[in-house]
């Protein structure tokens, strides 16, 4: 389990919260304002799927 965080533009974080859910095994993103309140930080909790879940994964990656 590792977590993830991303700074983004306002309005940005439902699509990358979808990308991230996309690739990887991911909780619920939360979300805060940056300190200058222009941005978004996303964190969010997740996992490499295995290779039944994800085909083209392989552990030398």
């Amino acid at each position: 389990m590792f977590e993830i965080r991303v700074i983004c533009p306002l309005g940005d974080a439902d699509r990358i919260s979808q990308a991230l859910a996309a690739a990887f095994d991911t909780g619920p993103a939360r979300q805060y304002p940056t300190r200058d309140g222009k941005r978004q930080r996303l964190y969010v909790t997740a996992e490499h799927r295995d290779s039944s879940t994800n085909p083209t994964h392989t552990e030398s990656e």
